[in-house]
């Protein structure tokens, strides 16, 4: 028998969170830190880092930063290190960071900014989980979560790159679920369209219309995902690896216009 108020709890463990100062990625380190894990953040801005830092520590939980891209191969092996070595272990990591500069058809995307979308959004969490693995996971065990996007699983206009990396991602996350288990679980969160400054291009010029074509009636905003996100590296999901849990509002089935 389950116990709900201990099921979803982190006490004891330390995650990491890249892109973890706003939207999505600060949401979940948020969630980690009130579960009771230590979090260590990654982001490229200094001010961001600093604030969140105030606001993980203001819920209790140990905090570390590190400034830096996950476009950036050495920040990876930094990240786990510095994590591993000032908050003690690595149980979890989250990969949300992402980037997507190309807003055009792939036949017309400059390919400079295409190869810098599928590096960041698909060998940077790779380089994350290896660099884990190495130092702590095949040891101790752990759990990794990927942030990937429905614009994985679907074709849509202008964001081409964006969503052949998350769709990159998704096999990525089943791979490693292989590879890694059984003391590994790999899963993944894939929202739907969500109020963050990243997707504000796509939300914020007519949300009300965005927001009837959900069957639940809204966007979603980052606490959303960050519930899902606790569920899948907490106990709570511990039978499951290699899946991708769909958070999209019921967009995927709905028939409003």
């Amino acid at each position: 028998m389950i116990t709900p108020a201990e099921v979803l709890r982190l006490d004891g463990k330390v995650a990491v969170v890249t892109g973890g100062t706003r939207g999505i990625g600060r949401a979940i380190a948020e969630a980690c830190a009130a579960a009771g894990a230590g979090v260590a953040v990654v982001a490229r801005k200094a001010d961001e880092l600093d604030e969140t830092a105030k606001a993980v520590a203001a819920i209790g939980a140990s905090v570390l930063t590190v400034q830096g891209s996950v476009g950036d191969p050495e920040v990876a092996t930094q990240t786990i290190e510095e994590t591993v070595d000032q908050l003690g272990r690595c149980d979890i990591v989250v990969n949300n960071a992402a980037v997507n500069p190309v807003f055009a058809p792939l036949m017309d995307a400059d390919m400079g900014a295409v190869a810098k979308v599928l590096d960041a959004n698909i060998a940077g969490p790779l380089r994350f989980v290896r660099a884990a693995w190495h130092r702590w996971m095949r040891e101790h065990g752990g759990v990794v979560l990927n942030v990937v996007s429905v614009g994985g699983m679907r074709p849509g206009p202008f964001i081409g790159a964006y969503n052949t990396s998350k769709a990159a991602l998704i096999h990525l996350t089943r791979q490693l679920a292989q590879e890694l288990a059984p003391g590994v679980r790999v899963n993944a969160v894939a929202p739907g369209l969500v109020k963050t400054d990243m997707a504000r291009a796509l939300w914020e010029p007519n949300e009300d219309a965005m927001a009837r074509s959900h069957a639940l009636g809204r966007l979603g905003v980052p606490d959303d995902i960050a519930s899902a996100a606790l569920f899948l590296v907490s106990n709570a999901s511990s039978w499951m690896t290699g899946e991708v849990l769909v958070v999209d509002g019921g967009a995927g089935v709905s028939v409003r216009g």
